[in-house]
């Protein structure tokens, strides 16, 4: 369920209006924050450069070096050192933006539904996603403007559907991935969540070095039709309805048949490979969790000859996606997920309830993007019956971030669904000034 009250967007506050917020969130992050176990550690706003982002608080998922706290990568001990600092939170820090604190994650990121971590803020029986789990979880319940995560099958776009924020994707390689923990290098990426595609368009020239992004002067997308015919009825019609408000904006929008499955199957086999081998240790290290290590067997069973023709076929299908579904179009638009956010029982395997098909389905339209390269945003397209958000994903070519920007901002300015409050939330911050009705 929904509140009358509505977040800000970062960029939308007054120098005076940022302090205010810079201190509500460092409020909010040790009493909201900690009560939906979203937290890993909190750190005091230290003075940071001015600069475009002066004053704005965000939070890092747990898996990359801060300079301020040794990483536990989801496990019950820190992990690796504090320092050197991931290039990351230097390039941030120098923007001026405030590291405020770090976000829980799953066991080496290598769990779609984040359960058993924190608590989905719009229905605390319904998983938050995973990942970037906490990152997602204290965007949504604004206990901070920003929060870096990692993707490398979803772990961004996963939690950003299912908490009802805007996550990014970016190409592979255009972020440095020092001070990070590797899952599987040859997909990793460090994404970042934001409440609206308008802060993360501020945000995102100034991580990524790159302010030279182009935007086509027409947008022009293409929606995948079979990735809406293997939805759930309701996901479809909510994404449906997001494609329309691009369309009524003026966008230019066809369709497509086919889905890249091709590149889908080699995206779990390089992920389950690289995972086993990066972290072959954990497989007999009973501190470890019994499904994650199981997972981590499987992935040892595939054959390094396997996994070198898996990755020697991505230049190909990038040029097949590139070519064949995007075609002359900024961006694919298709589901972050083909079905609602499921309630943590659909997916826990101690559960009478478990869905192993539900649990699979949560990145089937994420991971393929990892494979490629390709960037990706999702965006807040509605609510479903139960009042819990749905996300819709936007693809695009290498490089083309600014411009899937650009179309994300296009739709949040036609409607209002990524500022919304959960109403669990309202009730605690509802005294609290800047909040809007």
């Amino acid at each position: 369920m929904t509140s009358a009250f509505r977040f800000p967007d970062w960029c939308s506050l007054s120098e005076a209006d940022r302090a205010a917020a810079l201190a509500q969130c460092q409020k909010r992050l040790t009493g909201i924050g900690r009560k939906l176990n979203a937290v890993e550690h909190i750190f005091p706003a230290e003075e940071s450069p001015r600069g475009p982002l002066s004053g704005m608080p965000y939070v890092a998922k747990d898996m990359i070096a801060t300079g301020k706290s040794e990483p536990s990568w989801g496990c019950s001990a820190p992990q690796a050192s504090a320092l050197p600092r991931a290039s990351v939170i230097d390039r941030l820090e120098s923007a001026g933006a405030r590291l405020i604190g770090t976000a829980v994650m799953t066991e080496l990121a290598y769990e779609p539904s984040g359960i058993e971590r924190a608590l989905n803020p719009w229905r605390a029986d319904a998983i938050p996603g995973g990942s970037s789990t906490g990152s997602a979880v204290l965007v949504a319940s604004g206990c901070c403007f920003a929060a870096l995560g990692s993707d490398t099958g979803g772990s961004v776009r996963i939690p950003a559907h299912c908490c009802g924020v805007t996550g990014l994707k970016p190409s592979y390689g255009l972020l440095p991935l020092d001070g990070v923990m590797r899952l599987a290098p040859s997909m990793d990426t460090i994404g970042i969540i934001t409440r609206s595609a308008a802060d993360l368009a501020l945000i995102w020239p100034l991580v990524s070095w790159n302010s030279a992004d182009a935007v086509p002067e027409h947008l022009f997308a293409t929606s995948l039709e079979d990735t809406f015919d293997a939805c759930d009825p309701e996901i479809a019609e909510i994404c449906c309805g997001a494609i329309g408000v691009l369309a009524e904006s003026g966008m230019t929008i066809d369709a497509r048949r086919g889905f890249p499955e091709e590149a889908d199957q080699h995206a779990l086999l390089v992920l389950q490979a690289e995972a086993a081998r990066q972290h072959r240790e954990r497989i007999d290290d009973t501190r470890t969790d019994p499904t994650l290590r199981k997972r981590l067997r499987k992935g040892l069973a595939i054959s390094d000859e396997q996994l070198g023709l898996a990755l020697a076929a991505r230049d190909r299908l990038r040029s097949d996606f590139v070519s064949h579904y995007l075609g002359d179009a900024t961006a694919a638009l298709l589901p972050v997920m083909p079905i609602r956010t499921p309630d943590v029982d659909e997916v826990d395997p101690a559960s009478a309830r478990f869905d192993a098909r539900a649990l699979y389905a949560l990145s089937r339209f994420t991971r393929f993007v990892n494979y490629l390269g390709l960037p990706a945003l999702a965006v807040p397209a509605g609510f479903d019956r139960r009042g819990m958000p749905v996300g819709l994903q936007l693809v695009g070519r290498p490089g083309s971030e600014a411009a899937l920007l650009a179309i994300g901002v296009a739709l949040q300015a036609a409607t209002d669904w990524h500022g919304r409050v959960p109403a669990a939330i309202a009730g605690e911050i509802a005294g609290e000034e800047g909040l809007r009705q």
